[in-house]
């Protein structure tokens, strides 16, 4: 049997050169009674505070006290017995000298086996060379992690868009600006919370694990319990159990965690992601469209520092109050025809001229929406409510109080992509019931048709009052707020197919 040492040697004889003299140097310090892997390391500043505290001090000064620093190693640049280095936290980058004779002697073994890519602890003083560059000069040298894998070439990085995707660790290792797109994510997502909290939004958690799943129209991802031995669903939206809770007595609640659904992959769509949803009692959709452009316009200017931000050529608007357009005028304006009038046969023709791969003619309402997405979606730029939909298509959307064969919905859109849903709520609990056994009938021609949820139905029985409820598509938002063309540039671990 081969000992562990055995083992290591014979899988670097089968490695590219770069690792195995990575796992040549590993085996060295091993040998020479260095730790390559230490349990801790009791550093004093980050790299950014060392920045905040002495950048201003002149060159060629220094600073006196020690102070301890550790990061991973990103250059190295011997001269001999002297070398400078720099080393990357996650806070910055700074620059390190080091005399090797003025090491201790395990130090200095160390440091000679040191690779690009390491992580490395070293104390010393703060100084700033003649050319006045801040920089710390280190009496003592730790290595904290030896590695194994080479790090991409740093004047091109990680260049290979899948590869970014797929080995996002070495991204945020090479990339800054990816590491700043990532803790503006951070950011938006904290001040969304702060902007319903401090409007009294009670934040709760609602089942991914649900037997029934509903909320939206989507396929879901199925798997199985084997105690209760019965069929799961992953959650497709919170909607129905953020009901139930209104319906229980708390008049504002939200829910922004993952939903899941089980759908193609695209520029706009990841088949896990982040959402967000409200729902606030006696309130109905133009009450929500004030809300939303101003927590919209709110988190852009906090994050940003303004209200109206690029995205893609694009100098995005979001001051309040946004464009109202409803999805039969914008199909006046921007099709130049009118869909109100005509019948499903004439509707199913226009489709087909526009390029519609429906073999046969769907509902009217559906129909409409095809066309609006075909002829007037593109040119949606700036922030605008998309209001006032077919009733075909909102199964859980109140009727317009004005306008006949319309639901009191909108869909906010900026630069042609859809931003959320929003409706004022249905809770006449005949109308409801009324609406889901149509989808319910649909699912035979439609898998994605929203299932009949019994437990629902007896909620909103129970008697659910004027509801005014909201989603969001919190990667979309991010997207729009960082400049960034997909989804998976601002998603850490984006779903892929198996190498």
């Amino acid at each position: 049997m081969e000992t562990e040492s055995q083992q290591g040697h014979s899988i670097g004889d089968r490695e590219n050169p770069l690792r195995k003299e990575k796992r040549r140097k590993l085996h060295e310090l091993k040998e020479l009674g260095v730790d390559p892997f230490p349990h801790n390391y009791a550093r004093t500043h980050s790299v950014a505070s060392i920045i905040e505290a002495h950048s201003q001090i002149g060159a060629g000064e220094q600073v006196e006290g020690d102070i301890s620093v550790a990061g991973r190693l990103m250059t190295k640049r011997d001269m001999g017995k002297a070398a400078f280095f720099n080393i990357q936290d996650q806070s910055g980058k700074i620059q390190g000298y080091v005399k090797i004779t003025e090491l201790p002697e395990e130090d200095q073994k160390a440091f000679k086996l040191l690779d690009i890519g390491d992580h490395v602890g070293f104390t010393g003083f703060v100084f700033k060379t003649r050319k006045g560059e801040l920089s710390v000069h280190a009496k003592t040298f730790k290595i904290l992690c030896k590695t194994l894998e080479p790090l991409p070439e740093k004047y091109h990085g990680l260049t290979d868009v899948e590869l970014k995707y797929r080995y996002r660790h070495m991204d945020l290792i090479m990339n800054p600006d990816s590491r700043k797109v990532f803790e503006a994510r951070s950011k938006i997502i904290r001040e969304v919370r702060r902007f319903l909290d401090d409007r009294g939004f009670l934040e709760v958690e609602t089942p991914i694990l649900q037997p029934i799943y509903g909320g939206a129209a989507a396929y879901p991802f199925s798997t199985h319990h084997r105690a209760l031995d019965m069929k799961l669903f992953l959650k497709i939206s919170p909607e129905l159990y953020l009901k139930r809770l209104i319906v229980g007595g708390f008049e504002k609640v939200y829910d922004l965690g993952r939903n899941f659904r089980n759908e193609g992959i695209d520029r706009t769509h990841n088949p896990e992601f982040t959402m967000l949803e409200w729902y606030e009692a006696y309130t109905d959709y133009e009450y929500q469209m004030k809300q939303f452009e101003d927590l919209i316009s709110t988190v852009a200017e906090k994050v940003t520092g303004s209200m109206t931000v690029e995205y893609q050529g694009h100098s995005i608007d979001f001051r309040p109050p946004w464009r109202r357009l409803s999805v039969y005028d914008g199909i006046r304006e921007y099709a130049g025809f009118d869909v109100s009038d005509r019948d499903e046969k004439s509707l199913f023709a226009k489709l087909k001229e526009l390029g519609s791969d429906l073999e046969k003619p769907a509902s009217h309402g559906e129909m409409v929406m095809e066309v609006f997405e075909r002829t007037v979606e593109e040119h949606l730029i700036q922030p605008t409510f998309v209001i006032d939909f077919p009733i075909e298509v909102s199964p859980l959307t109140k009727k317009h109080r004005d306008k006949p064969g319309l639901v009191e919905r909108f869909e906010p859109m900026v630069a042609k992509m859809e931003l959320g849903n929003a409706y004022t709520e249905l809770n006449d609990p005949e109308d409801q019931l009324a609406r889901l056994q149509e989808q319910e009938a649909q699912r035979v021609v439609d898998e994605e048709a929203q299932p009949m949820d019994d437990d629902f139905v007896h909620a909103i029985d129970t008697g659910m009052p004027p509801t005014g409820g909201v989603g969001l598509g919190i990667e979309r938002l991010i997207m729009l707020l960082t400049n960034q063309p997909s989804i998976r540039d601002i998603i850490f671990f984006p779903t892929m197919k198996h190498k």
